[in-house]
């Protein structure tokens, strides 16, 4: 028998003062049974860069064809597509295909071997993002990781804050690639 997915229900105040942008959401989040605390910190991060009313979580693991995150047109054209992890060179151009802007977070031990290997192939993509969360940080936002959280992101001049209750995780964001 498949095991559920777990919900986490999620606060998330954005104070994103590079956008202007101030707001809370209520999030209802599913974790995928083979999704580790640290994927699903480092989607919620993701969800809290690129806010938007229009943003939206979506299946993601348990769905090839949809990112992680999107956001959509009120006539609903892709204009933002988000994926986490190290997507091959194949998801990535297609992706670039399908949305006006994509983003990849990247992370984890071999994030520099994976960015080698298509960095190259992928120079093309003039609305295609890149950027980088170190081992570190992403081990740390991981930590955070409760059924029931109240985020607060705070984001200015790039530097990012995470804070759960008394903790806080500073995030470095290496842009590898950024969009034309």
């Amino acid at each position: 028998m498949a095991q559920k997915a777990t919900i986490y229900k999620v606060e998330l105040s954005v104070s994103d003062m590079d956008r202007h942008y101030y707001e809370t959401h209520k999030l209802t989040v599913a974790k995928h049974p083979s999704e580790t605390d640290e994927r699903l910190m480092v989607r919620i991060l993701a969800f809290a860069l690129n806010a938007h009313e229009q943003l939206e979580l979506t299946k993601g693991l348990s769905t090839d064809d949809e990112p992680d995150i999107w956001q959509k047109s009120l006539s609903g054209e892709l204009e933002l597509w988000v994926a986490l992890g190290l997507p091959s060179e194949k998801i990535v151009r297609q992706s670039c295909g399908k949305a006006k802007e994509v983003i990849v977070y990247s992370y984890g031990r071999t994030a520099e071997v994976w960015w080698e290997k298509i960095k190259n192939s992928t120079a093309r993509f003039d609305n295609l993002q890149v950027v980088n969360f170190s081992e570190t940080d992403t081990r740390d936002l991981g930590n955070l990781a409760s059924r029931s959280m109240k985020l607060q992101v705070n984001i200015q001049d790039g530097d990012v804050m995470v804070s759960v209750d008394d903790s806080i995780v500073y995030v470095t964001q290496a842009k590898w690639k950024n969009a034309v």
